[in-house]
């Protein structure tokens, strides 16, 4: 095909409702990945919870932020995407904001009627709320706005501009940290999501190229819910590819405690989580050209070995070797201190695992739902991040502290961790020769 032909083909082959939805994902990704960025500190460091407290609370954030997609994407089949995103984001605003008062005068009242935990746990419900109808409603969105011949370049380009949210939020949350203190990195972040509720009112009007049926009614949607969770293959899928997130997840719970706990204090942690976004912005389409005559669930299993794999240089490797340099931007002078080399190559290379495998990932499931349930099963598409966010939060902590306090031999964390993705790999395997759950034609 002429190159020219091509571009005439993306050019009309998406709706302005794509590129208003995915734009505001973008902004959506990075405060919900600056808040990511600096949570674990916040709450060990600033809030002063163990780091199995800090583990289980991340894991119960992240739990209600990626399980929720089910019910959100049932509710965006029914009531449009422009309502449902409209309200997510005022609703993240709102918990952000939250979040990022813990320590003011006027949550005292509410701490001292309930345990500090309790009220962390309340609090980061409703930030929670969010994602769970945007992430749905994006995807979807992308589903509906595209035409069927740039579908897959509208996924790619979907996940890119996820990751440069996620690469710009980690270096917000450190420029905020360092300058008026990390409470502020929630406002900041409140501040990003509000003016996504105003752009998505001024901005987002719903896709015309309704390739499915309007669901008829409210109680249909949640009866189309009820029938995916009785379609045991997918359901199955989705179960084994949890494995993926157990281990993905680790960026944000284990690896900032380990590398703070354990190798340097003083490491710049927030920053650190920027190298994983970044590598999926620079090489994604490079990755997704060379794999692309990969069968998807192949491409998926390659992808959850290679992240499996990435972990082993955490374990294995000197981490005493790090970058220590000083930004100049401007007048604006910033130390950064303490990454480990060896963590920031594990991490490129944990990246190239996600980039395999996760365009592929929602393509996959795309193409399994029927006429009227596009936003249910993209909803549930989630669900192995939210179950893969739970047990990362339950063993996460609890194996820093164990390899760490008590055996006193915190890298070897980094083999369970390796462990878990090499036996979903296998499990992957095993499903894909087994059930075959796609038509030749999808897969």
């Amino acid at each position: 095909m002429a190159f020219s032909l091509r571009l005439t083909e993306i050019r009309k082959g998406f709706q302005p409702a794509f590129w208003v939805a995915n734009i505001t994902e973008l902004f959506e990704r990075l405060s919900y990945y600056g808040v990511n960025a600096v949570l674990a500190i916040y709450l060990h460091e600033t809030l002063k919870f163990s780091q199995q407290q800090t583990g289980e609370l991340i894991g119960f954030f992240g739990g209600v932020v990626w399980f929720l997609p089910i019910i959100g994407g049932t509710l965006a089949d029914r009531f449009g995407f422009r309502r449902s995103l409209a309200g997510a984001y005022l609703v993240l605003a709102f918990g952000y904001f939250l979040l990022g008062s813990l320590s003011s005068s006027w949550m005292e009242p509410l701490k001292e009627a309930l345990p500090l935990a309790v009220v962390v746990q309340l609090i980061l419900c409703v930030p929670a709320l969010g994602p769970a109808i945007v992430k749905p409603c994006v995807v979807g969105t992308t589903a509906r706005a595209a035409s069927e011949n740039v579908r897959s370049l509208g996924y790619s380009i979907y996940y890119t501009l996820v990751n440069i949210g996620g690469t710009l939020g980690p270096i917000m949350a450190f420029a905020v940290r360092r300058t008026i203190g990390i409470e502020n990195v929630f406002r900041v972040s409140a501040v990003s999501v509000l003016l996504m509720f105003l752009g998505t009112l001024l901005f987002y009007r719903e896709p015309d190229r309704l390739v499915e049926k309007q669901v008829a009614s409210f109680v249909q949607a949640f009866k189309n819910m009820f029938v995916v969770l009785g379609n045991l293959k997918f359901m199955t899928f989705l179960l084994i590819f949890s494995g993926f997130w157990i281990m993905f997840w680790q960026e944000f719970i284990a690896l900032p405690l380990f590398i703070r706990g354990y190798v340097n204090p003083n490491a710049d942690v927030d920053l650190l989580t920027t190298v994983d976004p970044l590598a999926v912005i620079l090489f994604q389409i490079l990755i997704s050209y060379l794999t692309r005559n990969i069968r998807p669930f192949g491409a998926m299993t390659a992808g959850i070995l290679i992240t499996s794999l990435s972990w082993l240089i955490l374990a294995v490797c000197d981490l005493g070797l790090q970058i220590n340099t000083t930004l100049h931007i401007g007048s604006w002078t910033v130390p950064v201190q303490g990454l480990p080399v060896y963590a920031v190559f594990a991490l490129v290379i944990l990246a190239i695992g996600e980039m395999v495998q996760s365009p592929r990932y929602y393509e996959y499931v795309s193409r399994l739902a029927p006429p009227g349930q596009q936003g249910t099963y993209m909803g549930f598409s989630f669900l192995p991040i939210a179950i893969g966010f739970v047990i990362a939060g339950q063993i996460g902590g609890r194996l820093v502290d164990y390899f760490g306090e008590t055996l006193h031999r915190p890298n070897q964390l980094w083999y369970v961790i390796a462990g878990i993705g090499v036996l979903t790999t296998i499990i992957m395997w095993i499903y894909d020769k087994l059930v075959k759950p796609l038509a030749k034609k999808d897969d």
